[in-house]
């Protein structure tokens, strides 16, 4: 069957159609409109995961960054270490931010600053 429109409809297909305008929400207007539609209804709920994301990702992170930071720049001769690449070993010289880190009897090797990773010390401590 071919409508006024030239589309062409099967038996019943032309009520479904019907029916799904008549279930179309109103065009223009804000008159019964629903107010969590817009701006308003979507704010909250993305304060509230930027909120969760904050203090359960973020601000932990930054945190542990600044115990980080604080360590690097308190390390000193003497001090036992852990490199990033695993690598245990005693600071025997300090230069701007090369360490020279002894790993074994005569065996120096150089390493940069931000790639000790914790202390020595700091681990046996955590183990006990």
């Amino acid at each position: 069957m071919l409508n006024f429109y030239g589309v062409y409809f099967f038996k019943g297909e032309k009520n479904m159609i019907e029916n799904a305008y008549a279930m179309a929400p109103p065009s223009g207007g804000t008159e019964g409109a629903n107010p969590s539609s817009g701006l308003l209804g979507i704010l909250p709920p993305m304060i509230a995961m930027f909120a969760i994301f904050y203090f359960l990702l973020i601000r932990p992170q930054q945190k542990k960054q600044k115990e980080h930071d604080a360590m690097l720049s308190a390390l000193k001769e003497g001090d036992n270490v852990l490199t990033s690449g695993g690598i245990y070993g005693t600071i025997r010289k300090i230069k701007d931010d090369v360490l020279t880190v002894q790993i074994a009897d005569n065996v120096k090797v150089k390493v940069s600053r931000k790639s000790v990773s914790d202390l020595k010390d700091k681990i046996s401590k955590g183990k006990k």
